[in-house]
């Protein structure tokens, strides 16, 4: 029976590559084991080969697809895996090109592991550094988990974060162990300080011989049997030592963790239709003058219709959630406008004789008894983007980015909170005085947040943030001024190209607009997972799975956090992650999935400019409960973050890109580098009050463009000039 050694790294260019292809060899040719060396990396494809000198044509999926159409019983090794006889070992990898990753399913991993290990007495495994799918089904086969750390801060607490990930997954801690990689490099930490930072014993310290590594790269054969004598070499065979003879309590049974977690997601609460809106006419808030001279006041006579209905139809005592059936709200209408009517005709009968004020007052009084009120007509309007509740007298608006206070009141401060409790109810939420603030989605996507006394002293107060349902693209944005063409190139090609992406600016500046246009460019065949704390993005893809936290009940229980979904997404094999906002503890987790394989995702973040980004990324981690020193911190971000796109919101209500940022590095040990590749630059008013301004290139070429070139990608560079 095989013992499977998982050799895993917290991010790229730790060499677990060169130390697993040596250990495999040096355990055939020093121990004379039967060894089996999987290459399961999907973001490497093909540096274990090289290594070997070996150009297999058969892989993992292919043995896959036998399993699927035959016998296990007809299984021949000779077939499937490829030998190298200059090393005594078998080789199998898992893909040979990038494109097969989606071919190797996860699911059928441990049945040819079932199958290899009775051939072998070692199956060593280079997994990989990215938590998907393909790399936790392998971790389930093993039974020793090498984590291989290079002595730099930033390695040291990546390694912490995969290690806590690790446990979150339930794989035990006594299952790993540490190869600390270029051991005696020069300026490094010392392997004791590396001790002391991880929670793991270091069985293997590995030195730095950049120039016999290379030498043997490039011959395709491993160093154990190129240069033997190496001090390289002699670590890797004291490591196969260690791990041949501290058998007794080093490999622990194949954790079963998949089948052990939980994925049953908690369905979200359904909530019904709104009753089919129709447009209304203005409110009348002064009285009616008809027949004689004589008047009667609107705002008293509506008072007095809407107790009577509530009285006649017992609506205090009805159960809020019936409002969110469509056939009952309808019933329950036709009724209330029948007595409604007869009311209004005994009430006022002579005053109110125009057969369209009595429509009108008749359909003002209905939704404020059994719809949305003064607000209806507000949330029917397209070009109104927020609604703004300060109390029952003051109902604010934003269009086109101006705030306005329009001519809407309600009847009371009673009848706001019942209008509150009628949004909220359906959605299974509540408000009262032990609860007195609540956040909501609407089922139309619509984001609210409520909060009534004894917290808002004036009344309470509802803020309505409208979903828009259209989807706009680059060409919408560069019409309306917020961003130009070449912009909007640029940023296709850096999403493309799978560029780490952070959209900043205040409160309604347009970030969440941004990070839906840009994420248009994502190609269709990539699984998106977003995270939300209220679900505004409506991304075009089909292969896309939205998550949004859930807020603890009444007793303060049952809270899922952004921080829980973000774990649980990197079980779900993304290939990006999307955070509508990272505003808490789970920005370091985002940098850290960022720095391990999950290129390509974005998120959002309050900011005033892209300094300022830097240091909310900052407060945010310390926030976490990691004492992390500003170098740490900083470098991860570094590694992390590619490019920053700040918007703002001008003195005019336009939103424009202001700033298009790339994060070029450290250039001290505590300072990180932004240099601007496009800005805008506001040159004053117009007449009208309009923002004047162009946006430029300012000429600088991003680091990652030649980087790009290599994988096909090509920016023009017309885009980094101006005409």
């Amino acid at each position: 029976m095989a013992k499977t050694i998982c050799i895993i790294s917290a991010k790229g260019g730790a060499g677990k590559t060169l130390i697993a292809t040596n250990l495999a060899v040096s355990l055939a040719k020093d121990y004379l084991k039967r060894v089996c060396l999987v290459d399961l990396d999907m973001h490497v494809v093909g540096d274990m080969a090289k290594m070997l000198g070996l150009s297999p044509q058969v892989t993992m999926v292919d043995l896959i697809n036998f399993l699927r159409e035959q016998r296990p019983g007809d299984f021949k090794k000779e077939a499937f895996l490829t030998r190298s006889p200059s090393s005594d070992i078998d080789f199998l990898p898992g893909i040979l090109k990038p494109q097969q990753s989606p071919n190797l399913d996860p699911d059928k991993i441990e049945e040819v592991f079932n199958l290899l290990e009775n051939s072998y007495d070692y199956i060593i495994v280079e997994a990989g550094n990215s938590f998907t799918d393909v790399f936790v089904a392998s971790l389930n086969q093993a039974n020793l988990i090498l984590l291989v750390v290079t002595p730099d801060i930033l390695s040291i607490y990546q390694t912490k974060w995969a290690m806590e990930m690790l446990e979150s997954l339930h794989f035990p801690l006594k299952m790993v162990r540490i190869i600390l990689n270029r051991a005696e490099s020069t300026s490094s930490i010392s392997w004791q300080e590396v001790r002391v930072s991880l929670p793991v014993d270091i069985i293997a310290k590995i030195p730095s011989e950049g120039k016999v590594v290379g030498q043997s790269t490039n011959r395709g054969v491993p160093v154990v049997v190129d240069s033997p004598r190496t001090k390289f070499a002699s670590a890797i065979r004291k490591l196969g030592s260690y791990l041949t003879t501290e058998e007794e309590g080093l490999y622990i049974p194949r954790t079963t963790t998949l089948a052990s977690l939980d994925f049953k997601e908690s369905p979200l609460e359904k909530s019904g239709q709104f009753w089919q809106r129709q447009g209304v006419a203005e409110s009348v808030a002064e009285p009616i003058i008809e027949g004689g001279g004589q008047s009667i006041n609107i705002v008293n006579l509506k008072h007095r219709i809407h107790n009577r209905l509530m009285e006649d139809l017992n609506l205090k005592r009805m159960d809020l959630k019936d409002f969110s059936d469509v056939r009952k709200t309808k019933a329950l209408r036709n009724r209330a406008e029948a007595l409604v009517t007869n009311t209004l005709l005994e009430e006022a009968g002579s005053f109110i004789t125009s057969t369209d004020a009595r429509k009108k007052l008749i359909k003002e009084i209905l939704d404020e008894a059994l719809g949305f009120g003064p607000l209806e007509e507000l949330l029917a309007d397209p070009t109104i983007n927020d609604i703004l509740v300060n109390n029952k007298d003051e109902i604010y608006i934003e269009r086109n980015g101006k705030i306005e206070l329009t001519d809407k009141k309600f009847i009371s401060n009673d009848q706001v909170r019942t209008i509150i409790e009628r949004i909220i109810a359906p959605l299974g939420k509540r408000i009262d005085e032990s609860t007195p603030m609540v956040d909501a989605r609407l089922p139309d996507g619509s984001r609210i947040n409520a909060i009534i006394s004894p917290l808002s002293l004036t009344g309470p107060a509802l803020t309505i943030r409208k979903f828009r349902k259209e989807l706009f693209s680059v060409k919408d944005l560069a019409g309306v001024g917020t961003l130009s063409l070449k912009m909007g190139e640029f940023l296709k090609v850096c999403v493309i190209g799978r560029r780490n992406i952070i959209i900043s600016g205040g409160t309604g500046s347009g970030k969440t607009t941004t990070l839906n246009v840009i994420s248009e460019f994502i190609p269709d065949g990539e699984r998106i997972i977003t995270i939300e704390d209220a679900a505004e993005l409506k991304l075009h893809q089909q292969h896309w799975v939205r998550l949004e936290p859930r807020s603890p009940n009444v007793e303060g229980k049952g809270e899922i956090a952004i921080k829980d979904l973000f774990r649980n997404t990197l079980r779900m094999r993304p290939d990006r992650v999307i955070i509508g906002e990272c505003r808490g503890v789970e920005t370091l987790d985002m940098l850290q999935a960022m720095n391990t394989g999950h290129d390509g995702s974005m998120t959002s973040i309050h900011a005033n400019s892209t300094h300022d980004v830097l240091a909310r990324l900052d407060s945010m981690i310390l926030m976490s409960g990691f004492e992390l020193p500003l170098r740490a911190i900083h470098e991860m971000i570094a590694a992390a973050i590619n490019l920053i796109i700040h918007l703002e919101r001008l003195s005019d209500g336009s939103r424009k890109i202001v700033q298009i940022t790339e994060v070029a590095g450290m250039k001290d040990d505590v300072h990180i580098d932004l240099r601007d590749v496009f800005l805008f630059r506001q040159s004053g008013l117009d007449s009208q009050g309009r923002a004047l301004g162009e946006f430029q290139a300012t000429g600088y070429i991003p680091t990652f463009v030649e980087k790009l070139k290599t994988r096909g990608i090509f920016f023009p560079p017309s885009l980094f000039q101006n005409p």
